[in-house]
């Protein structure tokens, strides 16, 4: 009898308890998860020690991607059995490569070139056996449709960049979780009206376990970082959205968004993707350094030197965020090379407002300083 509800069960009819069902089991279980987390970590000093490079003054644990992690292993394996969605096995599978490439760079040091190789291979184990790609630029630069080995070699690529800029954006409290927590939610809306129910329940599900999780993150007495683990797991789990997202649109001639995904995912990815740029940039032609050497220049960390506080970096990263993508809806008539280049446009502009709204705040400041100050002379 059971089995037989289970064969016939399409979370179409059911669509808002179903999604309830998974985005609650994953807060509850990552909820649940994390102080035994947070507990065994201070007990064995498997803490983050401040350094030159860190925003923080205190030795905070960084296992909050085991949390995260079992709480998305335990919501795959429970709604992929219901589904039966072997995509859905096959990005556990991902998943797991990347916890243990990532709990052993937490604990101990793993060497760049290990970590590539793992997010390789992560990556290609999604791409090749649910042939998930982009297989078009959508006429970016006169470019269309892309040979298969070509497309799996740039998906690929995307894969590699989302991962590594969700980990470089880690540096500030709130910050990757609640980027990633907007993308999520964003993601989640367009799938559920694509009707596209196994990721929507992914999605779901990420939006849960990151909820619990940023309920630590902020606080100031049981601080938790999400460490390699988590975002490395995150970025994978983004990229995974973004291209699906991309390649059910590219496949679909139909749809509005048919020719624009690229520029709305760019809008989604904003921050991670400008953020990377910008450092890279300044890494390679400014300091002459590796690309991939640690620094504090950043703009969540130029934010930090202005004056914000971590949770006011947070919510106006993340406000200016939802600002590109509200104007890429905006821009989804227009040539997709358009509105590229108009959203990097848009988006770098919005990004100086606040550095000068706060000299203007500074200079509003002394000058009411200064009468007092000539009374105290006189």
């Amino acid at each position: 009898m059971l089995k037989e509800l289970l064969d016939s069960f399409n979370p179409g009819d059911y669509l808002f308890p179903w999604l309830l069902f998974a985005g609650v089991l994953a807060f509850y279980i990552a909820y649940t998860t994390f102080p035994t987390i947070l507990y065994v970590a201070q007990k064995k000093g498997l803490v983050d020690v401040p350094g030159s490079r860190s925003a923080h003054t205190k030795s905070v644990p960084t296992l909050g991607g085991i949390g995260i992690y079992i709480s998305m292993a335990l919501v795959i394996t429970i709604t992929g059995a219901i589904l039966h969605s072997s995509t859905l096995l096959l990005v556990m599978g991902s998943l797991t490569i990347l916890f243990f490439l990532g709990l052993k760079d937490d604990l101990t040091v793993l060497s760049p070139r290990k970590k590539f190789i793992g997010q390789l291979l992560a990556a290609l184990l999604v791409i090749v056996f649910t042939d998930n790609r982009i297989i078009s630029f959508s006429n970016i630069l006169d470019i269309q449709t892309l040979p298969y080995w070509v497309s799996i070699s740039f998906t690929l690529f995307v894969y590699i960049l989302i991962i590594n800029a969700y980990n470089l954006i880690d540096g500030v409290d709130g910050l990757a979780g609640t980027v990633a927590l907007g993308a999520s939610g964003i993601l989640l809306f367009i799938f559920i009206n694509s009707e596209n129910y196994s990721l929507a329940t992914l999605a779901i599900a990420v939006m849960g376990s990151l909820i619990a999780f940023l309920r630590l993150n902020f606080s100031k007495k049981n601080k938790l970082f999400m460490g390699d683990t988590g975002s490395m797991i995150i970025g994978f789990l983004i990229a995974f959205f973004v291209v699906s997202f991309i390649n059910n649109a590219q496949l679909n001639e139909s749809s509005v968004i048919h020719k624009t995904s690229p520029a709305i995912a760019l809008a989604i990815l904003f921050y991670p993707l400008i953020d990377t740029l910008r450092v890279v940039i300044i890494r390679v032609f400014k300091l002459k350094t590796n690309p991939f050497m640690p620094d504090r220049n950043h703009i969540h960390h130029l934010f930090l030197k202005a004056g914000f506080s971590h949770k006011a970096t947070t919510f106006i990263i993340v406000s200016i965020n939802l600002c590109v993508f509200a104007i890429a809806i905006n821009l989804i008539k227009l040539n997709l090379n358009t509105q590229i280049i108009a959203l990097l446009i848009y988006g770098s502009l919005l990004y100086t407002i606040p550095f000068l709204a706060k000299k203007k705040l500074l200079k509003i400041e002394i000058l009411k300083a200064k009468p007092s100050l000539n009374k105290k002379t006189i």
